[in-house]
């Protein structure tokens, strides 16, 4: 099924969206962002979804893992966050609960009392090597902690998925695998199921689409610094009926590490082009948000992060969840409202009208 893609860059338009009503999810590295956006500006939000992700601030689990701060959150994120050696090693759910209580009387972030009756959408893979299972479960954990009604939370450790976000798309990896695109067929849309949590009652996916996927300067929202590690362009998908002036809602889809529309491998410091996997655009147009937000008049923003083997160690093109961004090592922002990314996706977000 085509997208009716817009070929000109053009600049984000706004529209009639409903405050307040807007939500956001992502896999991966995406899912640590989605958590960290949530939590940054959860006025903004109704509902989160959270594909192979850990709770907030994951990375400072265990501060005096190295004397350097930006060392100890790499080796946090690393050897707590995705691969524990065991489960006494997970992150300590209630302890960043605390964190983020603490994070909010300092106003880096919202109220968190905005959060219960928040609704959030939790999955792991039990077959998924790149994030543990008992790292997702702490994040179930972290959102009780703070008050999130447990009716309101969906969590799902069942399906025996690798890492990934799971479609019914016969061209997609095995369920079970892990490797990029992080992509895998397992008979369902879990971008469906994500915005059904979230938004009860949805009507469903359209068989065509109807709308336009805009791609937009994307630099404008981080003023083109270095350090945000973001691409060029963002996407955004706008249903026809947004675009003749019906309200909308307003979701936030996050990639992983890797699928980022213009991601390419790094051999010894310097960029592959001879080599550059075919992904592309995949994550924007192939996982089925854009089919269900056109039913629903939900307009879906796709933020692009891109890969910086130089001063920004980000390689892979991921989400900063553990501080690559931040101004100074020994200060880390990356999981407030003054984080370089967390303002650009939310400068997006409220230019959108949400």
């Amino acid at each position: 099924m085509a997208i009716c893609a817009d070929p000109a860059v053009v600049q984000l338009e706004s529209y009639q969206a409903e405050k307040g009503k807007s939500s956001v999810s992502g896999l991966s590295s995406g899912a640590f962002m989605t958590v960290q956006l949530h939590l940054a500006h959860s006025k903004s939000f109704i509902g989160a979804g959270i594909i192979a992700g850990g709770p907030y601030r994951c990375a400072e689990s265990y501060r005096a893992a190295a004397v350097i701060a930006a060392d100890a959150f790499i080796q946090g994120s690393l050897y707590i966050c995705m691969n524990p050696l065991s489960p006494h090693t997970t992150p300590d759910a209630k302890k960043l609960a605390k964190l983020a209580r603490e994070t909010a009387q300092h106003k880096l972030i919202d109220d968190v009392a905005n959060l219960a009756n928040h609704r959030v959408y939790i999955f792991t893979g039990s077959a998924d090597k790149v994030v543990y299972s008992d790292v997702v479960k702490r994040t179930r954990e972290f959102y009780e902690e703070l008050g999130v009604h447990a009716k309101n939370i969906y969590y799902d450790d069942t399906v025996p998925a690798g890492h990934s976000i799971i479609t019914n798309n016969l061209e997609d990896s095995e369920l079970e695998d892990n490797k990029p695109p992080y992509i895998n067929n397992g008979g369902f849309m879990q971008s469906h199921d994500i915005l059904r949590h979230i938004y009860p009652n949805l009507k469903p996916a359209s068989n065509r689409l109807s709308g336009r996927l805009v791609r937009f300067d994307q630099t404008e929202f981080f003023n083109n610094e270095p350090r945000a590690s973001m691409s060029e362009f963002g996407y955004a998908y706008i249903p026809k009926a947004v675009e003749e002036g019906e309200t909308a809602r307003i979701h936030v889809a996050l990639h992983g590490c890797k699928q980022g529309y213009n991601y390419i491998d790094y051999v010894f410091g310097r960029p592959d082009y001879e080599n550059q996997p075919p992904y592309g655009n995949r994550y924007i147009t192939t996982t089925g948000y854009n089919y269900i937000a056109d039913s629903n008049n939900i307009i879906v923003l796709y933020p692009q992060a891109e890969g910086s083997d130089g001063d920004t160690q980000n390689p892979e093109g991921c989400w900063d969840w553990w501080g690559y961004t931040s101004p100074t090592p020994q200060q880390p922002d990356y999981y407030s409202r003054n984080a370089i990314q967390i303002k650009a996706i939310h400068s997006m977000l409220q230019r959108l009208g949400g």
